[in-house]
């Protein structure tokens, strides 16, 4: 017989005590509550409970100190907040210190029971297993990152992944979701840099029939596709500032509105976005606004690139080879070394195109450093990768990166791509076949 779940309400307020414990009662769940941090602390130590719903401000402490001794006791338990209206500072602050959710106050029964049904569906396999097997490499740059990913996967706070292109940003969101309690909801991944300004608006709320010339039916948009689960908004530093007040103002009321509709309707979705660019730069130079920029980066995840974890190279290597359908194929000793020296400003892409045109050169299944064919290192000067000098070989590494970034912001659209580098298509696809680029 299943184990009904137990829940731990902390709250220094018995008529809010009293109100949750009967709304949880209703949905047949059990409930123990403590009226200071110190019992909160003690029912925690002795009992195994499903979620722990505490008040942000208690008599003898906060309801940080409730996630501090959960996290301390190593407990798999989610711990949400109740905060002050209006008090986004202690939203904020909870979420950062590990918090799966938080209310606010006045608090709403459905938004408590939307809560606690969110928070239920998390298993508590999940939050022990790591993301091993996606995110190669024994480094302690990604032992940090996959640690930093299971933790994220418990709260529902939005996230911001920055890092270079090609560093697996979309790969970690995709992993924050599938390790969190709306794994069996919608991931949807949306490249902001792809879609035309005037078509923004009908992509990401959609709209109703007759709304614009073309619209013969009514059309969902990112965010409903994506209700109940995961939007990771990719390359958000390119969304035009017309388009950020939109955002902004969605995921502060939790509803959208369909061009051509009259009314709006809720949405709910857990916000990721990424890109290589600084934001916080952007928002100094006003191209991106300072509000939406601190609405989606609440808790921010960085990559790292390929070159500052060259220790892992021969593992992702070897991975990568094994999915590309050479997992019977040996990469040379020579090889190794000759990609371990190597800049790799494309990152791991750039790393998973190498070995893909090295597999479909190489003799005997064996792949030696001749087939790589590596972009050449300074040699005579002693320069380490990265330098600049010799020139040329500075000059090409800075002309493959701006290629591969452009690449990959319109979906390896070479005719996009040439447009975005101001450059034209014949010219483009000359640098590729210099470059070695497939």
């Amino acid at each position: 017989m299943a184990t009904v779940p137990r829940i731990l309400l902390v709250d220094d307020e018995p008529d809010l005590l009293d109100l949750m414990e009967l709304t949880l009662a209703k949905m047949g769940l059990e409930t123990d509550r403590a009226a200071s941090v110190a019992e909160a602390q003690l029912r925690l130590a002795q009992t195994r409970y499903d979620l722990c719903l505490t008040d942000m401000r208690l008599g003898d402490g906060e309801g940080l100190d409730v996630i501090t001794t959960a996290s301390a006791l190593n407990l798999p338990v989610p711990v949400a907040v109740i905060t002050a209206y209006g008090n986004a500072g202690n939203a904020v602050a909870a979420l950062k210190a590990g918090a799966f959710d938080y209310l606010s106050k006045p608090v709403a029964l459905d938004q408590l029971r939307a809560l606690v049904k969110s928070a239920l569906k998390i298993p508590e396999a999940a939050l022990a297993q790591s993301p091993s097997r996606e995110l190669i490499g024994q480094s302690a740059a990604m032992q940090d990152i996959r640690e930093r990913i299971a933790k994220l996967a418990r709260t529902q706070a939005p996230v911001h992944i920055s890092g270079e292109s090609g560093s697996g940003k979309e790969l970690a969101a995709r992993l924050i979701h599938r390790l969190g309690s709306r794994a069996d909801k919608p991931f949807v991944a949306v490249n902001c840099g792809a879609i035309p300004e005037t078509l923004m608006e009908s992509e990401f709320f959609g709209y109703r029939k007759g709304a614009f010339t073309g619209a013969e039916a009514d059309r969902n948009g990112f965010f409903q596709a994506a209700d109940g689960g995961t939007l990771f908004l990719d390359e958000v530093a390119d969304l035009p500032l017309s388009m950020q007040v939109k955002l902004l103002r969605v995921l502060q009321e939790k509803k959208v509105r369909k061009v051509g509709a009259t009314t709006e309707e809720s949405v709910d979705v857990r916000i990721i976005s990424a890109t290589h660019q600084n934001l916080a730069a952007l928002v100094e130079a006003g191209r991106f606004r300072q509000d939406l920029y601190y609405r989606l980066n609440v808790i921010d995840l960085v990559m790292p690139s390929l070159r500052d974890r060259a220790a892992d190279i021969p593992e992702m290597a070897r991975f990568l080879l094994s999915k590309l359908g050479g997992g019977d194929v040996k990469l040379e000793r020579d090889a190794e070394k000759a990609l371990c020296a190597y800049a790799f400003p494309g990152n791991v892409r750039e790393l998973e195109n190498t070995l893909e045109r090295a597999l479909a050169l190489c003799e005997n299944k064996r792949i030696t450093s001749d087939e790589l064919n590596l972009a050449p290192l300074p040699t005579a000067s002693g320069a380490p990768p990265g330098s600049k000098y010799p020139l040329q070989d500075y000059l090409d590494q800075m002309e493959r990166a701006a290629i591969l970034e452009a690449l990959e912001q319109t979906r390896y659209n070479k005719t996009a791509a040439a447009r975005v580098l101001g450059v034209t298509f014949r010219s483009l696809r000359y640098r590729l076949e210099r470059l070695g680029i497939d």
